[in-house]
């Protein structure tokens, strides 16, 4: 199972540079998921400033050009990584090395096809599976 580990923070928040030491820290821990085989992807991301919402209704979209001040919590950086349960993914996320107060990090398991089966119409499913395929490589 993949799944993917967000790491949150407060708006107030984004233009604090980290300590020298958190990105070694980190480094260190993006190298443990290597070394274990389970990391998938790992980014940071750059502060909303540098973003956009797209809102979607009735048809309509609305763009609004960061900073998003007015958001509670925003998205810093991710992993998605593979690992046999939840469980095992919480264990990757409680050693991530944060060093404030009060951080966050979400685990959320990322959807496979067979979750939407029933639901999604087979000719979709098929589509999704033969793009999916193509990304990584694999021949259909």
């Amino acid at each position: 199972m993949r799944f993917m580990i967000v790491i949150k923070s407060e708006p107030k928040a984004e233009s604090a540079m980290p300590d020298p030491s958190v990105f070694e820290a980190m480094g260190k821990f993006n190298q443990s998921l290597v070394d274990a085989g389970v990391l998938l992807a790992a980014e940071g991301l750059s502060p909303s400033k540098d973003g956009a919402l797209v809102t979607f209704n009735k048809g309509k979209t609305t763009v609004k050009d960061g900073p998003f001040t007015e958001a509670k919590e925003l998205i810093a950086g991710f992993w998605i990584i593979q690992a046999k349960s939840k469980e095992e993914a919480v264990e990757w996320a409680k050693r991530i090395p944060m060093g404030g107060e009060g951080e966050v990090v979400e685990v959320r398991r990322v959807a496979e096809i067979s979750d939407f089966e029933g639901v999604m119409p087979p000719d979709v499913i098929a589509q999704e599976e033969a793009m999916r395929d193509a990304l990584s490589g694999k021949s259909s």
